[in-house]
């Protein structure tokens, strides 16, 4: 997802939020807003996973100390 679709996915949640409190929503607007909230979800969850695969531990002295599974998985993605 680009950051300009996400920012207007945002728009979008934050419209149907302020509307379910001044007023409600209706049933179709009421789906809307929990798969609009499902897919925003899965989006951040894809994001935080690739920065935790490309995360490299490093102890005091430089010394790489990345555990050995998140190791794997950066070898299986060819980031290592």
């Amino acid at each position: 997802m680009t950051p300009k679709e996400e920012e207007k996915l945002r728009k979008r949640i934050n419209h149907l939020y302020h509307k379910k409190q001044a007023e409600g929503l209706s049933k179709e607007e009421e789906q809307e807003r929990k798969e609009l909230h499902q897919k925003f979800i899965a989006n951040f969850r894809a994001g935080f996973r690739q920065q935790l695969d490309n995360l490299v531990v490093v102890d005091k002295e430089g010394n790489d100390i990345t555990p050995d599974k998140a190791k794997q998985i950066q070898k299986e993605k060819g980031i290592r």
